[in-house]
């Protein structure tokens, strides 16, 4: 009760760019290279288990370094065909999963050549059309365009436009664009994001093999084969997977395939989308499952194309502890530091292919009253997310976090100590400062089912001389 009177008053300032759980869907596209390998199978059957999130509008099949002349729809029909005898029971979990035939019908192909000989007159494609007819469909959303192998659709889509609209016309549909590529997979990308500077672009540029070493979303899976610790590689094998996802889960599982290099490469730049409280799609520098990103113009580095001559959202930084308990830091730990956390979800909803509500796990409802506040220096914040819940009523445990790589305030040795990091109630002494500095602390609310799932609340606090 003491700690109950000694609340602050505090305002919310809810911001139009503040991402909940409640957000506005999004529209999502998606390229990718399937066929390739493994992967990108994969991480389509993961993509269609969420596929209830978004207004998906469009599954392109394209080319890439690794796949210069062939087009593989038909693989992206097959798993359609699968997720379309395992609908009806995810509709028992959550709403809005959408209808098989309609999933069939955004399928397209792209333009069967590598990279830029794909680009130009003549080169139109099913997909180059249809990504034109979204940027142009009367709906002021963005367009994630989440790439998984080359960007040439999406260059000739945008070419297209240059050559037949008004400099104006084209600059307001670029600007409702948003493109998330998993590094570059052709020669295309860099000819984009050199010849429309102002578009909203994630990457960790290169396109060789080697760059992935050191891209960000290889911290998806890639601990074995790109040689980096810290988190836990058991929960991204093919044995984990062949219990979790592939055996027993019906139709959809079973279009799972084992992995040869990593698992998923491609399922970061949908991760980035899911909507679970962590993620704000406008801000990639605030973190995300899809990793961390920040804007700013990348050094020339041996295994990219040409030098970048424009800022782009790009590798970046997190420190955390690891698996074993020792401290990393690098771009790929923005990624896995929520290994258990994606993993699990993703069990979860393998398992509503072919459980009732009954016999599932879903998600908790964590809930924190204010979102956005405004604290002086020396101010005592205090946190409440006791009337978070769970629609299973499984018992809830808790983490609060200050997230020192995202605000203003927190890369200094006095860092933000929160107190009952562990409890619903949990607060800090807002420490001083010399200018108004912002902070994000993040909330972890888990319960114990099986397995276990997590969702999050963010806190933005601006603190005040």
């Amino acid at each position: 009760m003491k700690l109950m009177k000694q609340f602050l008053t505090i305002v919310c300032l809810f911001g139009a760019t503040f991402y909940s759980i409640a957000q506005e869907r999004l529209r999502v596209a998606v390229l990718s290279d399937i066929e390739n390998e493994p992967d990108d199978a994969e991480s389509f059957v993961r993509l269609l288990v969420y596929s209830n999130m978004w207004d998906i509008e469009g599954l392109i099949a394209t080319t890439s370094i690794h796949q210069k002349n062939k087009i593989a729809d038909w693989r992206m029909h097959e798993i359609v065909t699968a997720y379309g005898k395992v609908r009806n029971n995810l509709l028992k979990h959550e709403a809005g999963f959408p209808e098989e035939k309609y999933l069939h019908s955004v399928i397209k192909k792209g333009f069967a050549d590598y990279g830029m000989k794909a680009v130009g007159e003549g080169k139109d494609s099913e997909g180059s059309e249809l990504l034109i007819s979204l940027l142009e469909k009367k709906d002021n959303r963005p367009l994630w365009v989440t790439v998984w192998g080359g960007t040439n659709c999406l260059a000739q889509a945008l070419w297209k436009l240059k050559m037949n609209k008004d400099p104006n016309e084209v600059s307001k549909l670029v600007s409702k664009l948003r493109v998330y590529t998993i590094s570059d997979q052709d020669d295309s990308g860099v000819w984009i994001r050199k010849n429309y500077p102002e578009l909203f672009y994630i990457v960790s540029p290169g396109m060789t093999t080697y760059a992935y070493h050191y891209s960000t979303w290889a911290g998806i899976s890639g601990d074995v084969r790109h040689k980096f610790n810290g988190p836990d590689s058991t929960i991204v094998s093919n044995q984990w997977l062949n219990e979790n996802v592939r055996f027993n889960h019906g139709p959809l599982g079973e279009q799972y395939p084992e992995w040869k290099f990593l698992m998923e490469g491609d399922t970061p730049s949908f991760l980035y989308l899911v909507s679970n409280g962590l993620n704000n799609p406008e801000h990639p520098d605030w973190g995300s499952w899809g990793g961390r990103y920040e804007l700013y113009i990348p050094r020339q580095r041996k295994w990219m194309p040409e030098p970048e001559t424009r800022p782009i959202w790009s590798n970046t930084e997190d420190e955390v502890k690891g698996y074993d308990g020792r401290w990393y830091i690098s771009d790929k730990a923005t990624v896995w530091r929520w290994r258990e956390a994606y993993q699990n979800d993703f069990a979860a909803r393998m398992d509503w292919c072919v459980n009732d509500f009954k016999n599932a796990n879903h998600p908790p409802i964590p809930i924190v009253p204010n979102k956005i506040i405004s604290v002086s220096s020396g101010d005592t914040v205090y946190m409440n997310a006791s009337k978070s819940y769970d629609p299973d009523s499984n018992s809830l445990s808790y983490n609060w976090m200050h997230y020192k790589e995202v605000g203003s305030y927190g890369m200094t040795e006095n860092s933000v100590r929160i107190a009952n990091e562990k409890n619903a109630l949990a607060w800090f002494v807002a420490p001083s400062v010399n200018k108004s500095e912002t902070l994000h602390i993040i909330l972890s609310v888990t319960d114990n089912g099986k397995p276990a799932l997590t969702r999050y609340q963010r806190i933005i606090v601006t603190i005040i001389p």
